[in-house]
């Protein structure tokens, strides 16, 4: 049965990013604590799990009352997250995240949750263009968007022999795939819960009809040997070491599990709980990504929020490789001691979802 929910203020604007956190008001029970998360983008399915750990009163079990903190196209969340005074938790992926913490001044950002398992990046080009490998890019204009979004799709190129600016020229696509519906570009880079659905969900003017998978050549990262890690939780190493921080982790861990769990077997419902939390994105697009979404979480072999080590030296290859970082970060740079207190008091649930299957939908025109 569904519990109260607990209350959740999304932020309106960035300012509220470098607000001081309270550990607490006067209306407030002594044992709850204000927490925000910092998210990747706009509130859409992507972070479900946290909106369901909210409205199915997983924070609220943990005495945390949470705060989602959108980001935008001017707002990078790994840079909030590392601020003094930014949110105590922050999604983003593993790469950028090592960029920053090399950077000027360097960033303390730790990962403690390796939420998402795999990758979701793809390149998407049409059929008839030929282009099944990175190794066609040759000669090509290759969309990537960028902030760190292009490592995986620049580092496959490389891999092949390719250099971007002397081998294919790289084109800065806007966040849609506007540039490849109208064919300015060769190949667009997307990912699989929202590009790749937004030209399916468009109208082939040749047919009156949706495009297919069919009218598409798709390269996955994953199978490329170049993805990299995304969607993790990081903390401040600072923030980490305060008294009393490694207990509001874990707590935040085990409720934010609680909530992918959920959506695991309840995807329609945390869809309803993406909606509540602002998402404009239409109905259709919404399940289109949940359903994609769930299959980056699940399987968590060896648990949600643990890491792979395999996966992780990959990453950190391929952000050597490509001239990200300098040389492979410290060992601190992730620990797995707080997920894995996390999933010792989980033992009423399956952690690892060994099981899943990934459900269908239908492709909607428009997302709608």
């Amino acid at each position: 049965m569904k519990r109260s929910r607990t209350f959740l203020a999304l932020a309106a604007g960035a300012g509220f990013l470098f607000a001081a956190c309270s550990g607490g008001t006067a209306s407030q029970a002594p044992e709850t604590t204000d927490v925000r998360l910092q998210l990747q983008w706009v509130p859409q399915a992507q972070f479900a799990g946290y909106f369901a750990a909210a409205a199915e009163g997983y924070y609220e079990d943990q005495g945390l009352n949470v705060t989602f903190v959108p980001a935008s196209p001017d707002l990078a969340p790994h840079v909030a997250g590392s601020a003094e005074d930014g949110p105590e938790f922050t999604i983003s992926w593993v790469p950028k995240v090592l960029e920053a913490r090399v950077g000027t001044p360097p960033s303390d950002l730790v990962n403690i949750a390796q939420v998402f398992q795999r990758s979701g990046t793809l390149s998407v080009s049409w059929k008839d263009s030929n282009i099944t490998s990175p190794a066609d890019f040759a000669g090509k204009k290759v969309g990537v968007w960028d902030f760190g979004n292009e490592f995986e799709v620049t580092a496959a190129a490389r891999k092949h022999g390719l250099e971007v600016g002397t081998d294919f020229e790289k084109v800065i696509q806007p966040f849609d795939m506007t540039l490849l519906l109208s064919r300015d570009i060769d190949v667009a880079e997307a990912m699989i819960y929202n590009e790749y659905a937004q030209v399916l969900e468009a109208e082939n003017p040749e047919t009156g009809e949706l495009y297919q998978p069919e009218d598409l050549n798709v390269i996955d990262y994953n199978d490329e040997g170049t993805a990299m890690l995304q969607d993790a939780l990081f903390v401040r190493k600072a923030w980490l070491e305060q008294s009393g921080n490694e207990d509001v982790a874990t707590r935040f861990l085990e409720a934010s599990f609680r909530g992918w769990i959920f959506c695991r077997e309840n995807p329609d419902k945390c869809i309803e709980y993406t909606v509540d939390q602002g998402s404009t994105l239409g109905a259709g697009h919404q399940a289109w990504m949940m359903n994609e979404i769930n299959p980056l979480v699940w399987p968590s072999p060896n648990g949600i929020g643990m890491m792979d080590q395999a996966l992780w030296d990959q990453t950190v290859a391929v952000a050597v490789e490509a001239g990200i970082i300098p040389e492979a970060p410290p060992a601190e740079a992730f620990r797995t001691d707080l997920a894995e207190k996390a999933l010792a008091n989980m033992t009423d649930v399956d952690t690892k979802g060994e099981d899943f299957t990934k459900g269908t939908v239908e492709v909607t025109p428009g997302g709608e």
